[in-house]
């Protein structure tokens, strides 16, 4: 995946990180140029997992029994717990041709137990890119599959929700600030006083699908999960095969840049960035609240302590769990 000083990308093995995704000179990406800081970074651009988001009470069951996992957000788990796949050493970057295109493979194989999780799994995160003129403009295209197989013998199922946590700035500054958003959809999943959803899909307030808002300097505030498919039971646990769909679309007026991002996923959250805290480094400043915005294309929070969305996430022996996430770039 080699690319001019302009434009292209570089990954980690720490997570299968995404370190730059390089859009006409700009890196619209938060991170750092050396792997070091990401160790205690607020998930720049990981690969979230076993189950990203929170998991309520910090339990579930599966094979019969209850599990019992870190309590590592208020009462919940939060990311696949205090050291969650972003922090862990994959194998790769492995060139590879994916679907006839150049890209790289990173596996991680997650031992039966971590961070209380059952069943020994593999991780597989392919990363394929390429360049494409649409409307007269040229695009850089990342597409993100991943694909998840309980490959130990410990148990017959257990439970997975991947996702990446990448932090966009497509603003010349150091907050996101100013850039013009439009969310694809306006169902959510409303909550309660720990980021637990309720069970309801309602409207977001103040969002109307397709209606372009502009992100301020405290507000809109937003960290949820918002909802492209609202027929849990019609959501596969291998969603690849599935067409993409538009999941946000956003622009900045100053820097001309524009992002678009799909997903076979059924949901995403979306977050504006109110708690970044990362202290500067030798070479990077410090970021600071709404540095950075997120756009987490995932499986529904709490899935698995849902009976109608517990299919989204529970993953048995000799299945596959998998998705696709598109974000496309350009400068206008």
């Amino acid at each position: 995946m080699a690319s001019d000083s302009d434009s292209g990308f570089s990954f980690l093995p720490q997570g299968a990180i995404i370190q730059k995704f390089k859009v006409a000179g700009h890196n619209i990406v938060l991170g750092y140029p050396n792997p070091e800081p990401y160790a205690t970074s607020p998930f720049f651009g990981e690969t979230i997992g076993r189950v990203a988001n929170r998991i309520k009470n910090a339990d579930f069951r599966a094979n019969g029994k209850p599990y019992k996992l870190a309590a590592n957000n208020g009462p919940n788990h939060l990311h696949g717990g205090t050291s969650g796949w972003g922090k862990k050493k994959f194998n790769g970057p492995k060139p590879v041709n994916r679907n006839g295109k150049e890209g790289v493979l990173f596996t991680y194989v997650s031992p039966d137990g971590e961070e209380g999780y059952p069943g020994t799994v593999e991780l597989r995160v392919w990363y394929t890119a390429w360049t494409e003129d649409e409307d007269g403009l040229s695009k850089t295209v990342l597409e993100t599959e991943y694909e998840v197989e309980l490959i130990g013998s410990e148990c017959e199922e257990t439970v997975v929700n991947v996702t990446n946590h990448g932090y966009f700035n497509i603003t010349d500054g150091p907050t996101i600030e100013g850039t013009q958003v439009t969310l694809h959809t306006s169902k959510h999943l409303p909550v309660d006083d720990t980021d637990i959803p309720l069970g309801l899909i309602e409207d977001f307030p103040g969002i109307e699908a397709g209606k372009p808002f502009v992100l301020g300097a405290t507000e809109p505030d937003i960290d949820h999960c918002f909802i492209v498919d609202t027929d849990a039971a019609d959501i596969p646990l291998d969603t690849r095969q599935r067409p993409l769909k538009p999941l946000i679309s956003a622009n900045h007026p100053g820097t001309k840049l524009h992002l678009d991002i799909f997903s076979t996923e059924p949901s995403f959250q979306f977050y504006t960035g109110r708690y970044i805290n990362a202290p500067a480094t030798a070479e990077t400043p410090a970021r600071g609240p709404r540095a950075g915005f997120c756009v987490e294309a995932a499986r529904y929070v709490n899935a698995v302590n849902v009976p109608e969305w517990r299919n989204q996430v529970l993953l048995k022996r000799g299945q596959l769990w998998g998705s696709r996430t598109v974000h496309k770039a350009w400068k206008a």
